[in-house]
């Protein structure tokens, strides 16, 4: 909800397996979470945990009365400056790539590492993700993720797996996992000025937050692709590794876009079983959850 200089957020009570806001127990840590993890990146954007009350029959942001719901409490960012918006309108360049990367670099170089952190990048923690990925897409219909485009993606992620496990773990063992922002894709990025917001990082899931840096970047990069700017995302991938100094990275690129792009389109096919969404509003959610699987199935190799 948006209200003059502020946002405020509240979750939905759904429960999808890897996301669970059905009680509001959970719903309370998870604003706690949401706070605490983006100001590592926002420190001045995330205000703190409100309360939604309810009082002689009218609803208010704190004060005395009913608990209604915990809420995020954001100062509200300019909606011209969200990366989305600026690449509509032609805004985005190179520079601004090497920008964005180089903070993300520095936050990877500080974010937390080594134990409870190592394990969700292992080889057997990125099978289960994508096992996971497959497993709740399965009974998505034909028009949003065909059946042979779900194989070739599956063929060519084992083929992966099989192949490049001990690159996999040499990247845990060299501290290439980073407990990171988790949806660093292109709605998640707000240019103030000349402040960069990395917001809205995923508080729900350690296991989504925490994974190699590649898988980060890959985010970002598919998503530009996505826009139809592979040329901002070259620049980005570019920037980051000379600023990282992380020269293997390129070589999981596409395994990591392919990912991110499966994922996206998996959370908008989850979003038209959404009660009450407006007919046209679910044409268009279809629309971009397919092309999200189309890119993924790009990523592994066919189509491209």
């Amino acid at each position: 909800m948006l209200a003059g200089p502020y946002a405020y957020k509240v979750k939905k009570p759904v429960d999808f397996g890897f996301l669970d806001f059905s009680t509001l127990e959970r719903r309370t840590a998870a604003c706690a979470d949401e706070v605490r993890l983006n100001r590592r990146l926002c420190p001045d954007v995330y205000l703190g945990v409100v309360q939604l009350v309810e009082r002689e029959g009218a609803f208010f942001v704190g004060g005395p009365g009913r608990l209604v719901e915990p809420a995020v409490w954001m100062r509200r960012l300019p909606e011209a400056g969200m990366l989305p918006n600026l690449l509509a309108r032609g805004a985005v360049d190179a520079r601004l790539m090497g920008r964005i990367a180089l903070r993300l670099a520095r936050f990877h170089a500080a974010a937390a590492t080594g134990p409870g952190v190592d394990e969700y990048g292992s080889p057997a923690t990125v099978r289960a993700n994508w096992e996971e990925n497959f497993a709740q897409t399965a009974a998505f219909a034909e028009p949003i993720l065909p059946a042979a485009i779900r194989a070739a993606i599956a063929a060519s992620i084992e083929r992966f797996l099989a192949g490049q496990a001990t690159f996999l773990e040499r990247r845990v063992a060299s501290g290439r996992i980073r407990e990171g922002h988790g949806d660093l894709h292109a709605a998640s990025i707000c240019v103030e000025g000349r402040r960069l917001h990395l917001f809205d990082c995923l508080e729900f899931n350690a296991r989504f937050r925490c994974a190699d840096v590649a898988a980060e970047v890959a985010f970002l990069a598919m998503d530009l692709d996505h826009y139809g700017r592979p040329d901002l995302a070259a620049a980005f991938v570019e920037a980051y590794v000379r600023a990282s100094g992380d020269g293997e990275l390129p070589r999981l690129l596409d395994f990591y876009k392919c990912y991110r792009a499966y994922v996206r389109g998996k959370v908008l096919g989850l979003r038209l079983a959404e009660p009450g969404l407006p007919p046209a509003r679910a044409v268009h959610v279809a629309r971009e959850a397919r092309a999200y699987f189309e890119l993924a199935l790009a990523y592994a190799g066919a189509g491209r």
